[in-house]
């Protein structure tokens, strides 16, 4: 669904919204998603700046909480849905993470080459986005196999619990297992993961959006009144690894100046960009899933087009400032829609709330414990975990979700960019698997069931009604492929290893969209095969594309063995050329086949020339109240350009009748009636002579004449007409 959108409209929608009555629940709603938002971000932001960037910690933060502050402000105002709250994703969080532990450099240019990265991320990934949503690409990226979609976001919730747990200060590594239980070790994660747990299950059962900071405050003040009771003091606390620790002296924001940037390691930013170019997939990754994700979730259709505008301009406005590439977060968009709190002013009121933040003094953040930064990222894991492993196996078949856990265990193991490139690989390999086993013979029939619209006399009738199953037809469809192409050459070798080979095998193209090389080789071996063993193959309705790539691949007198038919009609009546041809070649070798089909067809024949017999008496009599037309081949006998104008009986020659993409729809011999005008339902458009034909006009006015004159001799005529001897009417110019 397309909208139209304009800074005028933009700021007239602000100014409803604003004195709406929906604004209350807008200002509530943006205000309590803001607070758990800047909690989120906060921890988000500890997590990607740890390690060795430990001591940049609090620059960090400023820098995510200014690029969720961008992205949640633009792109509620320029988003297509009223209401929308954007941040940080959880599943970015952890390609940041690594850009940061795997650069390698002085110590005074880590951070800024950090973010460096991290900022030519944010902005490639919206130069992505508005071009997508500038030239219309939505539909070329939203359809992500889902599969791989799930196994990302399955494989990285699990990363992410596991990053948590090394925050927190546990040994990941699998033989470490045994020392979780040891009480140092045990009182650093327990409290993190207990909070975490809590929190996701009281998510699910609750929507309210109070829930995230009202338990920040409970987790923070219970954390404290434990420290107290110990006797810990918070320097103590701090010197442990238990709260954060500010690393900056004054606000979050801005963290950096120009001048920083000289001292970037363009060496080491350079080797980071795999990398780079894994989070900008991961960023468009989020944006489909999250733009699908809440499109379901609110039961409306967006405009996609509209959505990646608008996440490009945050995401580069954000990347710009420092910040990081952020998308839709679908649970606290879900909110507005629950609280009637669907207008631009809600993600607006939550992106002041963040931004706020950016004013304090980074010193609140040493009140934070890092249990809790551990908690909110076992929360975010587990919902990620939930999305791609859980509900995704009531939705997927075995095999496909086999998938989802093969990428989940890789990324969890080897890591995210070998999990991207099993989850790609085993994606295409299960999309050529279904492939293949769609059927792409759409039938099976001869000329037994299947005529062409050309006339043919009595005996040749009777020789495709007999002789027709030795034109083997197929209707093929869909794309044919290497995955395809064996099992259907598998099916016309069956066709040309009969006892009794076909004279003629025709190939119907006209719902095929298209080969791969593959395919043209080895239907090209197939057609090779079956013009060695003496079978006439023709196509119909064959590409350019593989016309030429099988005149690359055959043998020039082979190619030129192919009957090369560009419509339906002509491909059939070529196959009954051939069959009446090889019927006639082998009947010349004896006389039993000639009495078996006069045999056949005598009935028939003694019928035809009753007809014709009926029809030289009849133009006897109208002789003089008709006059004979003489056409040439390829003269117009009745149509929009036909003069004159009026019924006519066909005495010699044949005439062909096409519709209006030029279609032969019948072809008209000797005895048949031609009209002048049809009704709007009727194919015929026009008649063209097909060699010297010979007619007997009869205008309207003799009709009148006949009918008050003589009527014995009209009804002879209009009982021959309704006899439908062929129901042939064409169009009129109207």
């Amino acid at each position: 669904m397309k909208s139209n959108f304009s800074l005028r409209g933009l700021l007239i929608e602000l100014r409803t919204d604003t004195l709406s009555e929906k604004a209350i629940p807008a200002v509530s709603v943006g205000f309590t998603t803001g607070l758990g938002l800047l909690v989120a971000q906060i921890a988000y932001a500890t997590f990607i700046f740890s390690g060795s960037l430990a001591p940049y910690s609090s620059q960090g933060v400023g820098l995510v909480l200014f690029g969720n502050f961008a992205t949640c402000l633009i792109i509620a105002v320029l988003g297509n849905y009223r209401g929308v709250i954007s941040g940080l994703s959880p599943a970015l969080i952890l390609v940041m993470a690594a850009i940061g532990l795997t650069i390698e450099t002085e110590s005074d240019a880590l951070f800024v080459t950090v973010v460096a990265a991290l900022m030519i991320g944010a902005i490639c990934a919206g130069l992505i986005f508005l071009i997508v949503g500038k030239f219309e690409f939505s539909n070329l990226v939203r359809f992500i196999p889902y599969p791989v979609a799930g196994g990302f976001v399955a494989g990285i919730g699990g990363a992410v619990c596991l990053a948590s747990l090394s925050l927190m200060g546990v040994d990941t590594d699998w033989r470490s297992i045994s020392s979780l239980v040891e009480p140092s070790v045990f009182w650093r994660w327990s409290p993190g993961v207990i909070y975490g747990v809590i929190l996701f299950i009281a998510m699910k059962r609750q929507s309210s959006p109070l829930i995230l900071p009202v338990s920040v405050v409970i987790a923070v003040g219970a954390y404290h009144f434990a420290l107290g009771a110990l006797d810990i003091t918070g320097d103590e606390a701090r010197a442990a690894g238990l709260l954060l620790t500010s690393t900056s002296d004054g606000r979050l924001w801005p963290s950096l100046t120009p001048l920083d940037f000289l001292n970037v390691d363009w060496t080491a930013l350079a080797a980071q960009i795999p990398t780079i170019l894994t989070l900008v997939l991961v960023s468009i990754i989020c944006v489909v899933m999250n733009i699908a994700g809440l499109e379901v979730a609110v039961n409306r259709e967006f405009d996609w087009d509209r959505e990646f505008k608008a996440t490009g301009c945050a995401s580069i406005v954000s990347g710009v400032g420092g910040g990081t590439a952020a998308s839709i977060i679908v649970p606290a968009s879900m909110r507005s829609e629950l609280f009637g709190a669907t207008t631009r002013l809600t993600g607006v009121v939550t992106a002041l709330v963040i931004g706020s933040a950016l004013l304090f003094d980074d010193r609140f953040l040493e009140w934070v414990p890092v249990p809790l930064v551990g908690g909110i990222l076992i929360f975010a894991g587990l919902s990620l975990l939930d999305i791609g492993l859980i509900k995704s196996r009531k939705r997927l078949a075995w095999l496909e979700y086999g998938i989802i856990v093969l990428i989940f265990f890789t990324i969890i193991v080897f890591g995210l960019l070998e999990g991207v490139g099993i989850g790609m690989v085993a994606s295409l390999m299960f999309f050529a698997l279904r492939l293949s086993r769609i059927d792409v013979i759409e039938s099976k029939t001869t000329l037994r069931e299947y005529r062409s619209n050309k006339f043919r006399p009595v005996p040749d009738r009777a020789i495709l009604s007999q002789q027709g199953d030795r034109a083997v037809i197929y209707r093929l469809r869909g794309y044919i492929f290497f995955g395809s192409v064996y099992p259907l050459v598998s099916r016309l070798r069956q066709s040309l290893g009969k006892n009794t080979s076909p004279v003629c095998l025709m190939l119907d193209f006209s719902d095929v969209s298209g080969f791969d090389f593959s395919a043209v080789n080895v239907l090209s071996r197939l057609l090779q095969s079956a013009i060695s063993t003496g079978v006439t193959v023709v196509l119909c309705s064959s590409s350019d594309e593989l016309v030429n790539g099988l005149k690359r691949n055959l043998p020039l007198a082979e190619f030129n063995a192919l009957q090369i038919e560009s419509s339906w009609d002509k491909a059939l009546e070529q196959c009954e050329e051939l069959i009446i041809l090889a019927w006639r070649d082998e009947e010349s070798s004896g006389d039993d086949r000639r009495g078996s089909l006069l045999e056949r067809v005598s009935a028939d024949l003694e019928q035809y020339l009753e007809q014709q017999i009926h029809f030289e008496e009849l133009m006897d009599e109208l002789r003089d109240w008709s006059s004979p037309v003489h056409y040439s081949e390829g003269d117009v006998i009745a149509g929009p350009d036909a003069v004159p104008i009026g019924l006519q009986l066909l005495c010699k020659g044949r005439a062909s009748a096409y519709d209006a993409k030029g279609v032969r729809v019948s072809q008209i011999t000797s005895g048949e009636v031609i009209w002048p005008t049809i009704s709007e339902d009727d194919r015929v458009v026009s008649v063209i002579a097909d060699e010297t034909c010979e007619t007997q006009m009869v205008t309207p006015d003799t009709q009148h004449w006949l009918e008050n004159h003589k009527a014995e001799l009209a009804f002879r005529l209009y009982r021959y007409l309704l006899a439908g001897r062929s129901g042939i009417q064409p169009k009129a110019d109207q």
